[in-house]
């Protein structure tokens, strides 16, 4: 059973949310616990399922891939095996950042990483258009980014 997050936890998510690298030493002086009460949060923290876990943040540009693209997608039909099929699809396709089932005018949107045009073109000619669960999608250019995610708000509760 979880146990409710108090201001030592949340502080820790936070710290731990602006960079992944902290030692517990470091969060300690951030927090002002020390060293060991941190391991011990973090390791609940953890198992708990509230840090599901730590990775890089990658500078796209510097490994080649200079289009965000925003692509609404309309399905075929509206089932749950054309919908397993797409979500199928989309899993196995690693320029999809993210995917998001919606209400409204269209069913999905995915937030896509390409290098170019054409391997833009590629991506929504070759693999999505000729899909079997695909009947309709609109592709949106990423002009400038405004905001990035940089993590949750930690809320007090």
């Amino acid at each position: 059973m979880n146990e409710p997050l108090d201001r030592f936890d949340r502080r820790l998510l936070q710290e731990l949310q602006n960079d992944g690298h902290l030692t517990n030493n470091e969060l300690g002086e951030r927090i002002a616990l020390s060293p060991s009460q941190c391991s011990r949060r973090r390791m609940r923290l953890e198992a708990e399922g509230y840090i599901c876990g730590y990775q890089a943040k990658i500078n796209r540009q510097k490994i080649g891939l200079d289009m965000i693209v925003i692509i609404a997608v309309t399905l075929a039909t509206h089932n749950r095996d054309n919908a397993y099929k797409f979500s199928q699809l989309i899993n196995a396709l690693p320029e999809v950042l993210e995917a998001y089932a919606l209400t409204g005018e269209m069913d999905y949107h995915i937030k896509v990483a390409v290098r170019n045009l054409k391997d833009l073109s590629r991506f929504v000619n070759d693999i999505l258009l000729p899909h079997e669960s695909v009947q309709h999608l609109k592709t949106s250019i990423v002009l400038d980014t405004l905001k990035t995610f940089e993590g949750f708000p930690i809320l007090e509760t």
